[in-house]
């Protein structure tokens, strides 16, 4: 192949890539920024939480929902079928 013809090859390969990594290199210099926003709403949103589970012993969720449902006994396993311990030292088949 001649020069011109890798140059164009590599133009029409390469280029697009280039051209739309533009817009996402632009889009994540505000990331850091929305970031730290969100670290900042998360962090009240926990000494909000914090707050309030410190001052109520009851157990039903903040919101008016379903309270945790109380421990309940489970019966023993049921073994199926017999089990058989097999010898340590088995045989070469």
């Amino acid at each position: 192949m001649s020069t011109t013809s890798d140059l164009i090859t590599a133009a029409v390969l390469i280029g697009p890539g280039a051209l739309l990594s533009l817009p996402i290199v632009a889009s994540q210099r505000g990331a850091a920024a929305d970031s730290a926003v969100v670290r900042r709403a998360l962090a009240a949103s926990a000494a909000d939480r914090a707050a309030r589970t410190t001052t109520t012993t009851d157990a039903a969720p903040p919101d008016g929902g379903e309270p945790v449902p109380a421990p309940v006994a489970t019966a023993p396993a049921i073994r199926l079928a017999t089990i058989h311990q097999l010898p340590a030292a088995r045989r070469a088949a």
